[in-house]
Order: structure tokens, then sequence, then C-alpha cells
């Protein structure tokens, strides 16, 4: 493994990617649960919040007694809105598969009291974020329509072919709000066609991370801190499920490095002028 790249080939049943303070993230866990028709899976979220995202297939989800039948239905990431459901701490919860099935779950440390929520295709909301080569599609699946949750935020971007993302490149390293809020982040990726890849870069004001990995169908970054944009190969479309967990503060604030922030001046400038 690089040191914020995590290469794991997914198996059935529970594969556990990252796990809060095995490494610079000491705020978030993540794993995928793969299960066949018929399978099932069952825990409890201890103490921490889960936000649990159908990536594809269908499930039917148990949260403390409470049903909720044939939950989600895309064939894969690509094809659709996501359904999900956000879970408090201390409550048990189970799923088991209608099809085979796909579920991400993120997690983080938490003093919330809930409810738990599930969240449908027309809860997400959608934003056409970046304008040219930057144009790009995010989807916020957990965030301010899951106000009882105290740190995830958690969504969905599309990169079209060649086009970058997380652009102009942004940190949130620090509590600084308007300007910027500290959040740890985990990004899990997918390419259509799956052969493909991207590039994820990461790096610091001062330089003391500056390294670019090449990403792949399921490997996922690790990003503690610094500036991190990604851009996917001509000829691919490039996913990544990014999940984030704020270390006081649960709003959304990024900072655009200075040095490129001029480029969504720009791409705003032309989309008013209609380019």
């Amino acid at each position: 493994m690089a040191e914020y790249l995590i290469s794991k080939k997914l198996t059935s049943g529970e594969n556990i990617i990252y796990q809060a303070g095995d490494g610079p993230l000491d705020l978030l866990s993540f794993s995928i649960i793969n299960l066949d028709s018929g399978e099932s899976f069952s825990g409890e979220t201890g103490a921490e919040e889960y936000g649990l995202i159908i990536l594809s297939g269908v499930l039917d989800l148990d949260i403390a007694g409470e049903q909720h039948p044939g939950l989600g239905g895309r064939t894969s990431v690509f094809a659709g809105k996501a359904t999900a459901a956000y879970l408090p701490p201390e409550i048990a919860w189970s799923v088991q598969a209608d099809s085979a099935a796909e579920l991400a779950v993120c997690a983080s440390p938490s003093e919330s009291s809930g409810p738990p929520q599930v969240i449908m295709p027309d809860d997400v909301q959608v934003n056409h974020a970046g304008n040219w080569n930057w144009r790009r599609d995010v989807h916020n699946v957990i965030g301010t329509n899951v106000p009882q949750a105290q740190r995830l935020l958690i969504g969905e971007t599309f990169n079209p072919p060649g086009n970058w993302s997380s652009y102009p490149p942004h940190k949130h390293e620090a509590d600084d709000y308007p300007f910027q809020v500290n959040m740890q982040e985990i990004y899990h990726f997918r390419m259509n066609p799956a052969q493909g890849f991207g590039v994820q870069v990461m790096y610091t004001d001062d330089l003391s991370i500056d390294q670019a990995y090449i990403v792949r169908n399921n490997d996922n970054t690790i990003l503690p801190c610094g500036y991190h944009p990604v851009v996917a190969a001509p000829g691919y479309q490039l996913y990544y499920l990014w999940m984030m967990a704020g270390v006081t503060d649960r709003r959304m604030a990024p900072m655009d490095d200075p040095e490129h922030a001029w480029v969504k001046a720009i791409g705003t400038m032309a989309a008013d002028m209609g380019f």
C-alpha cells in the first residue's frame, strides 16, 4: 500500500477498507459489504454514526426492528442516484439482499441522538459543478438533508472522461469558518468501463506532501490534509464515493488553492455569458 492509496480486491461478505486510527485518519472507517441474493449481514453502530450507501442491487434494511424493504435498484453507481440511510449511535441494523448487492458503510464517532433516516434517490441533492474540462456532477447524499448527523458528510462525484474534479484544488484542514472547515476524507473509486483509470493528486502548501497516484476500479485514497484534485483518463468515466468527518464542525467549507482559484472565477463568468 502506498502511503495514501489503498488497493484491495473486494470479495464476498464484509471488506474492511480502512479503520479509524490505522493510519492518519482517526475519525473515519470505511467498508464495503458484498452480498449475493438471499444473503444477509447484521451489525450495531456502537459509539459511531453510520452512513449506508447502496452502491448497486436491492436490499431490505432493518433499523432496530423497523423494516425498509426493496431499497436501491441501480445496477451500478453509474446507473442513477443513490439510496442510503443514516444510522445514529447505539442502534442495531441488518440488511438482506434481494439481488446481488454492494453496500458501502461509512462510520465516524458521534454523540448524535438520532433519529435514523432513509435517503431515497429523490432526496439526493444534485449539483453541476465547474465548467469546461473541470465540469462534473456532484450528488450530496448525506448532507444538510440529514441535519441530525454530527460528523458525516457523504456524496458521489461523477467525472466525464478527461475531466477534473475537486478543482480548483481545495483543502479542508483547519477550522476557520466560513473560509475553511477541518474535515477528514476518504475517496472510493469506480471506472466506466471498469478497466479505466484516473489520477489522484495530493499536495500541501509547503509541498511536504506532493504526490500523484494512479487510481483504478475499487481503489481508495485517504485524505488527511492538503489539496486533492482528481482527473479521469480520456475515454473513461470516473466516479468516487466521498465521505467526510468534521473534526469540530460539519459545515461544508473547502478552501481553494489561491494559486488556482482564478479558474473558478473564469468558469463562473463563462457560465454567466452562456458558454
